[in-house]
């Protein structure tokens, strides 16, 4: 089981995708290393204790950087916190 961090909602100029998020995952520098995490399941654990699911679609970039899609869109105060990758 992996860990990584949010980093930011998938946003473009004037829009905000409220169920995508950018996730980075602890140890992936390169896009060939995060393609092997698609399909993977994501969770996070709000401080109330609730957990929220969701699953990886794609690489973002060619840094390491993953795209989760979550079946609701997590709060605002979920980025730059830490997530489970199963």
């Amino acid at each position: 089981m992996k860990t990584g961090r949010v980093l930011q909602f998938r946003r473009g100029k004037k829009t905000i995708k409220e169920r995508h998020f950018l996730i980075e995952i602890e140890g992936v520098e390169s896009r060939e290393a995060a393609s092997k995490f698609e399909g993977k399941e994501v969770e996070w654990k709000s401080p109330a204790g609730k957990i929220l699911k969701g699953k990886i679609s794609a690489a973002h970039g060619n840094k390491g950087i993953v795209r989760a899609i979550f079946e609701k869109g997590l709060p605002g105060q979920a980025i730059t916190t830490k997530v489970e990758i199963k």
